[in-house]
């Protein structure tokens, strides 16, 4: 049933090709900024969603925030180029270069973390942009276990593995585009092949994966981070414990995460269809979700700021029949909620929220 779900998505979504250049260029911004800042913040990425859209759409800093976020979210958009420039060069077998050049791109350059131990001596080492770890990694689960990844040792010949069987399996049909990405992911996750930015380039693959099948690329939502990291570890509960198994897994053993995966999937289509047929002015979309207001001059405050972004608050109160305070608070809420910003430099409103494609 689940598996006829989703490809009734997907046939619908074909039948709306060829889309229009407007079409096509408003779902290419918002993924843009949706994917980017969603990646990076389960990661622990300070930047708001209005930061990222004004760093990535408009080459703006805005805000307070640590330089290292800005540079790591223009990383992870080089990344994504990288990524998209590779499915449209043909479908060429995947190899580790690949996977290392996108990892390098998105460390940019190796650096030195440093720790604090019990004794309260000090410690260091170094992450390595573009190779794979030196030293063991591991993460304390919610639920107090440590769970171990591959060790350093055993990395290089399991990411053969790992990306020899994606070869294979690729050519032999045996999977749906969507098992076949969600696989993948969970393999690669098990192994942990880099000090750090596992994630992000387990995200960027599966999007790598779909899109060179024809499929759109998806988001994992930073507020529904928890439902994807109990998919994995529900998985990890079945598969087991050691690591090499993990990086072996079949798709019987990782059916939580498949299951888990699809329905991103289908949620993610169902998005891109909606957001493509959506005809009525008054429907407005951020981050993967339909707004729904209580006010009706919420939707005419949000157009006029868009075509009318150094508009002021007396004549926002002109056009919409309201008194000043009443707008003001308005806008404060559409603030709060991400929907709207002011620009730093000439105090400008950015409309963040996006409404039928003209």
């Amino acid at each position: 049933m689940a598996r006829e779900k989703l490809d009734t998505l997907f046939e619908k979504w074909m039948a709306l090709h060829p889309l229009t250049e407007l079409q096509q260029g408003s779902l290419s911004r918002r993924f843009t900024v949706e994917y980017n800042y969603n990646s990076n913040h389960i990661e622990g990425n300070t930047l708001t969603y209005g930061q990222t859209e004004l760093l990535l759409m408009f080459g703006a800093v805005s805000g307070e925030g640590h330089l290292q976020d800005f540079m790591e979210m223009k990383a992870s958009q080089v990344g994504l180029e990288i990524m998209t420039q590779a499915v449209k060069e043909g479908n060429l077998p995947m190899t580790q270069h690949f996977i290392r050049t996108l990892h390098k791109t998105l460390l940019r350059e190796d650096y030195t973390v440093y720790r604090n131990l019990p004794g309260g001596q000090q410690t260091s080492y170094v992450i390595h942009a573009g190779q794979y770890k030196t030293r063991p990694n591991s993460v304390i689960t919610r639920y107090g276990d440590r769970f171990e990844y591959a060790s350093p040792e055993k990395t290089p010949a399991l990411m053969t593995d790992l990306v020899n069987w994606y070869n294979d399996a690729e050519k032999s049909g045996k999977y749906s585009v969507v098992e076949l990405a969600a696989l993948f992911h969970y393999r690669y996750i098990r192994i942990h092949p880099f000090e750090d930015g596992n994630g992000r380039i387990a995200r960027l693959m599966v999007n790598y994966i779909l899109a060179r099948h024809g499929w759109p690329m998806i988001v994992v939502r930073n507020r529904k981070k928890q439902a994807y990291l109990e998919a994995l570890h529900k998985t990890d509960m079945v598969v087991g414990l050691v690591p090499s198994i993990g990086a072996h897994a079949s798709l019987t053993k990782t059916r939580n995460f498949v299951t888990y995966f699809t329905r991103l999937v289908e949620e993610e289509l169902a998005y891109n269809i909606a957001y493509i047929e959506n005809k009525d002015e008054n429907v407005w979309w951020y981050d993967g979700e339909k707004i729904t207001f209580r006010s009706p001059n919420a939707s005419k405050l949000l157009h006029i700021l868009q075509d009318s972004p150094y508009v002021t608050y007396a004549k926002l109160s002109e056009e919409l029949g309201v008194n000043v305070s009443a707008i003001q608070k308005l806008i404060e809420g559409m603030v709060d909620k991400g929907y709207i910003q002011r620009r730093d430099t000439d105090k400008s409103w950015l409309v963040l929220a996006t409404s039928v494609i003209k």
